[in-house]
């Protein structure tokens, strides 16, 4: 009986309702009535999270939701259609999951635009570089060359490319060159809409983004952190902060503030500084820093401990303090009359996607979150190499043996057997743990799609650089390396609806180096981790 509130769930964008618990933005309606029944009414919802983001944040558990995949293109497509602002389209930061070239989303953009309402603009970013190890010296300017050919290769006309970045979200890496650019290129012309595919990191970008000199020094104190989490589809609405207008004086300010940070060596940071720089060294190859030149300054206050907010279990929501509530921050209308807005959109739901296939727990194992270390093996024709239980390559026919190396998340299990043994391996180990995804035994697999195959004809072009990737849909891909002239015929597996790409040139095409010696009486090599490197330190390159 409770109507919806008209408030914003500030992880999602869900609008709070108590009514439905399988509908966006559900809050249990004890805690609901709590917030909204003192004296600013609804309005106490604002800072709250719904539900499904509370568990999502604390317990990294994953509520189902009624919400059809359509219903996300839906929300971006009427966001992009709104009338123009300011008398200018709006520019579009396209978020890119490099792990996912080519890009299945990209080339849809055209359809979600308006022709009366043209981007002004198109800048391009290829995330989670941080996880991409260093196969070559120059792997940087490859990597952006294979992003600028994706985008051409997207057909995306009436959109005028600004620029193609590199960046890492999560630690860091190419952010400050993001932020100047856009201030450079872009100022404070018009709204900005980060747009991508499900898990492309956009939240993680409008976080970082939100505590960064790209937005008003007040806007941390009055938006709350966008809700991140490996399950599709985290964001349900629209998210936003104000840009900051980049004036001469702001400009000069922040330039000197990053020399002074690139004068730094990593011995003179903080004892803070160099634990939090450690465990993003083991999280990503590529790391960075986001700082800020605007900060406002906050008087000191006293922080009361209330021993009656801890006492929950995952099974009850925390109980309601009987204190007064803090005074949230809210903005004047002269900070935002004329603002120009960065808004974080639902993703894509990206169609013939095995993470489409997998439960919660399978999704965690999938989505790599740590530097990818490259396991390669050597093969001879006649076997067979399994991903988990989500991806096959049999090679069937060659003269020589073929180097064939696995890039995909650490914690997924690879498994080398011949060719005759392939099918038993598969029918008595799938759902168990050898290939661990997916999970749940036979009754699993009942449900699970039977694994479809591809025949593949390569030509192998020398002993050191791969010839091309199978992508085994988002589950990762194997790079295959073989004698020059050499022809190869492959059989590739994945699960019957989602796709299975060739990739040529392979992203990576010297990643077989990246290995040990050969571990004896094994077609395995043993593994090996590139070094981490620091942006914008004095000590880059030498660790």
């Amino acid at each position: 009986s409770i109507p919806p509130s008209g408030v914003s769930c500030s992880g999602c964008g869900a609008e709070l309702q108590c009514c439905d618990s399988e509908a966006p933005g559900f809050m249990p309606a004890e805690k609901y009535q709590s917030l909204s029944d003192g004296p600013t009414g609804v309005t106490g919802l604002r800072n709250a999270v719904c539900q499904r983001c509370w568990l999502l944040c604390h317990h990294g558990q994953a509520l189902g939701l009624r919400l059809p995949p359509e219903q996300h293109r839906l929300v971006v497509s009427a966001a992009l259609r709104r009338p123009l602002r300011h008398g200018r389209g709006p520019l579009l930061l396209y978020i890119l999951d490099l792990l996912e070239l080519p890009d299945p989303v990209l080339p849809q953009l055209q359809g979600l635009m308006s022709p009366d309402v043209p981007a002004a603009g198109l800048l391009v970013v290829g995330n989670k570089v941080d996880l991409l190890p260093a196969d070559a010296p120059g792997y940087l300017g490859r990597l952006r060359e294979r992003l600028t050919a994706a985008c051409a290769q997207a057909g995306l006309r009436g959109f005028p490319l600004v620029d193609v970045r590199l960046v890492s979200a999560k630690t860091g890496f190419g952010l400050e060159g993001l932020i100047s650019r856009l201030q450079r290129s872009w100022k404070c012309a018009g709204d900005v809409y980060l747009l991508g595919a499900t898990n492309s990191g956009k939240s993680t970008l409008f976080n970082s983004l939100l505590h960064s000199d790209y937005c008003k020094s007040r806007a941390p104190d009055v938006i709350n952190r966008a809700t991140v989490s490996p399950w599709p589809g985290t964001t349900l609405n629209l998210l936003k902060f104000p840009i900051i207008n980049p004036t001469c004086d702001r400009i000069f300010r922040r330039q000197e503030r990053l020399k002074e940070e690139a004068e730094k060596t990593e011995e003179q940071l903080s004892s803070e500084e160099r634990k939090y720089l450690n465990h993003l060294k083991k999280q990503g190859y590529l790391v960075g820093e986001v700082g800020r030149t605007f900060q406002r300054q906050k008087s000191s206050t006293v922080v009361e401990f209330d021993p009656d907010m801890l006492s929950y279990s995952i099974d009850e929501e925390p109980r309601h303090s009987p204190k007064k509530h803090e005074e949230s921050e809210e903005f004047t209308y002269n900070e935002v009359k004329d603002a120009r807005w960065c808004f974080d959109t639902p993703g894509i739901i990206k169609e013939n996607c095995v993470l489409n296939l997998l439960t919660e727990k399978e999704v965690k194992l999938v989505l790599p979150t740590h530097a990818i270390i490259p396991r390669t093996f050597i093969l001879k024709p006649g076997m067979a190499l399994f991903l988990a239980a989500l991806g096959r390559v049999d090679y069937l026919k060659g003269e020589k043996p073929a180097w064939f190396t696995v890039v995909a998340s650490n914690l997924l299990p690879v498994h080398v057997t011949s060719l005759s043994n392939a099918d038993a391996v598969y029918e008595k180990h799938a759902g168990q743990e050898l290939l661990k995804v997916p999970m749940g035994g036979e009754e699993r697999m009942k449900e699970f799609p039977p694994l479809i195959p591809q025949d593949i004809t390569l030509k192998g072009i020398g002993t050191t650089e791969a010839v091309a990737d199978v992508k085994l849909s988002s589950a990762g891909w194997v790079a295959v390396t073989a004698d020059k002239e050499e022809e190869l015929l492959l059989r590739a597996y994945t699960p019957q609806g989602t796709t299975l790409v060739v990739r040529e040139p392979p992203l990576l095409p010297y990643i077989s180096a990246i290995r040990g010696a050969r571990i004896a009486g094994n077609a395995a090599y043993r593994t090996k981790r590139p070094p981490s490197l620091v942006e914008n330190l004095k000590t880059i390159g030498r660790r």
